[in-house]
């Protein structure tokens, strides 16, 4: 996957679709790399008429990671921060949208459709905040508005969260634990199969592994604050879409970002927990473009015609399937008028009579099964 400069970071990102279509920019959240927006909804998004871009944010998957001059003592920090004392962190969620928006630049978009899951719905809100000019719609997927007075997550869920990262070379364990948290954390309608969640961690185990980001970007959403005054500064369309048994950040935090975001538009998931399940997939695209067409209209997309010699092919196969058949149907037609004596006094013909017709069969075998049983009427 290629990279890009924004804001003194490398960004990986990944593009889909044709790059002169209206773009929609899809910001990942906590700790989760650009892989965890399914290609099923980025090819469906690209067959709705855009062009699609997913990007890892720094410190996650193969972007810039902050190793220099960032070291902080995380559960001082998290004490202070809870006084309502400042709080030293490396870098803060506003600096993360500015990274959005620096690979914007250096991939020549002026405007984009930005969406956002999770922490990556709250970068995606400071975004259409700060930004409206770059901005066509916002999306905010199980999001939160940054008010305190919110409902906290699960604690078993919370617990799962801030559990001790495995040592990076007990890679069994960063499986087992990945596993945990997308169990805990999941869609308890729309469950995704255990199969499909070890494939899933395990391909981005292996693409990337690096927990002391995670600490980072927790530092950040933390020092963020109340977003309330900045999110009725937006003016974009928006959509906001959450799962009503979200366990993680809880409905009433959707509910609440909808609230202070001026004509947002809610849509509540039953069912859908804090994931993106594949089943959920068509959910997800139909949110994500009803907010890009309240801004820029319905996309007329082109259906590519059959070439003309694929069109003259196909006929003169219909018409050798149609002749085969015609073919074979006057060949039975006459075995079976020279076979009639035989069908008739058959012993068998009532057990043949009384057999259902097997759905499988060709059109010879059931005309033949037709004609053993329009005798049989006469036979009996």
């Amino acid at each position: 996957m290629p990279r890009a400069k924004s804001n003194d970071m490398e960004i990986e990102y990944e593009s889909f679709g044709d790059p002169s279509h209206e773009a929609i920019l899809l910001i990942m959240g906590l700790g989760a790399q650009l892989t965890q927006w399914p290609v099923a909804l980025c090819n469906e998004l690209v067959t709705r008429g855009y062009r699609v871009i997913r990007f890892d944010n720094r410190d996650t998957g193969l972007s810039s990671r902050i190793e220099r001059g960032s070291f902080f003592n995380f559960p001082e920090s998290f004490a202070s921060v809870m006084a309502g004392a400042p709080s030293f962190v490396p870098y803060t969620l506003g600096d993360m949208a500015d990274d959005a928006v620096g690979l914007m630049d250096a991939l020549g978009i002026e405007k984009a459709h930005i969406v956002g899951a999770s922490m990556g719905g709250m970068i995606a809100q400071l975004i259409a905040a700060d930004y409206p000019e770059r901005v066509l719609s916002l999306t905010s997927i199980m999001s939160s508005s940054g008010n305190p007075m919110l409902p906290h997550p699960k604690p078993r869920v919370l617990a799962q969260i801030m559990s001790p990262a495995p040592s990076a070379s007990n890679f069994d364990a960063i499986v087992a634990r990945g596993i945990k948290t997308y169990r805990a954390i999941g869609s308890p309608k729309f469950p995704t199969d255990e199969g499909t969640l070890r494939k899933w961690v395990t391909r981005d185990a292996k693409r990337a592994y690096y927990p002391a980001g995670v600490l980072r970007q927790i530092a950040a959403v933390m020092t963020n604050g109340d977003r309330r005054p900045k999110l009725r500064r937006i003016v974009a369309p928006t959509v906001v879409l959450h799962g009503e048994d979200d366990p993680l950040v809880p409905i009433e935090a959707g509910r609440d970002t909808a609230a202070n975001i001026d004509d947002a538009e809610l849509r509540i998931v039953p069912g859908m927990g804090h994931d993106i399940p594949l089943r959920l997939v068509g959910v997800f695209a139909d949110a994500i473009v009803a907010a890009a067409e309240r801004a820029t209209g319905a996309k007329i997309v082109a259906k590519k015609e059959p070439e003309p010699h694929r069109l003259a092919d196909a006929w003169t196969k219909a018409q050798d399937m149609v002749a085969h058949e015609a073919s074979a149907v006057a060949e039975a037609v006459h075995e079976v008028a020279e076979a009639l004596p035989a069908i008739v006094m058959a012993d068998a013909l009532p057990a043949v009579v009384a057999a259902p017709a097997p759905t499988h069969l060709g059109l010879v075998a059931r005309l033949g099964l037709w004609f053993r049983r329009f005798l049989a009427r006469f036979a009996s």
